[in-house]
This record gives C-alpha cells, structure tokens and sequence, in this order.
C-alpha cells in the first residue's frame, strides 16, 4: 500500500505557487518600492545532502520569504526586501551553519544564483528568471 503525499506537500510543489511568488516579488517592487532577490538553489543531481540544505533553509527563513521546490535538489527562494549583496550573505550564512551542524564528511557543493527584482523592472516572470538563476554561466571575455 503506497501513501498519498499530504495536501500541504502537493501544495507546496503546485506550479500556481511558484507563478505566485512571481507575482508577489512584482507587487512588492511596483506598489511598495520593496527589493526582492530570487534565489536559485541546486546541487547536484542525486546529491543527499542539498534536499537536506533546502529544508533546512527554508526552516530557517522569515515568514514573508519562501521556497519552492523544483526538484530534490533544486529549489527557488525568494528573499523580501533584501538586495543581492544582503541576500548573498544571508545565504552563505545559513550554509555555513548548515556545514557547522551537520559536518558533512566530504566538501558540501550546492550552486546559488541571484536575480533581484527592482521597482522599475517590469513584470517577473518564470520565463524570464529562471534561466537566470538555474542556466549555465555566461562566459566572461
């Protein structure tokens, strides 16, 4: 007999949620000139311990932030009223404290991208944020 992932769980993995986060960082930059930053969060793929990093920083997140995610070990945050500077840091913090708690035995690798979201910006849309947070690098000449 299999069991059927809770209502919160399938919620919590919803398509509707992730535009909403879309929608929310868009609202927030237009009416209340508030900074947003959209992090991407991957490890890689069959890695143990990034499903664990994002649970953990999602335990760890204020309530106006939130996470989504996409995969086991890909997530998307969204961090409110933070740049990416302040972003950045709040991120290596947890993943330090992460390291410090959990030592994990071999070199703990999880990728983090930023995209900001700025009042003036337009519309943030999946379609155009996405690839900027989990698609490859562009070369610097």
């Amino acid at each position: 007999m299999t069991s059927m992932p809770s209502p919160a769980a399938i919620a919590r993995h919803d398509p509707r949620r992730l535009r909403g986060l879309f929608d929310r960082a868009t609202l927030l930059a237009q009416q209340h000139q508030m900074t947003s930053v959209f992090v991407g969060i991957a490890g890689p793929e069959g890695d143990l311990l990034a499903p664990d990093f994002i649970a953990f920083v999602e335990s760890e997140l204020r309530v106006e932030d939130s996470v989504f995610r996409l995969l086991r070990e890909r997530a998307v945050l969204l961090l409110t009223d933070v740049d990416c500077g302040k972003a950045s840091a709040v991120l290596e913090r947890l993943r330090s404290d992460f390291c410090s708690r959990f030592a994990p035995s071999v070199r703990f690798e999880v990728a983090l991208r930023f995209h900001q979201v700025d009042a003036g910006g337009g519309v943030a849309t999946a379609k155009d944020i996405l690839p900027r947070i989990f698609g490859p690098v562009p070369e610097s000449h």
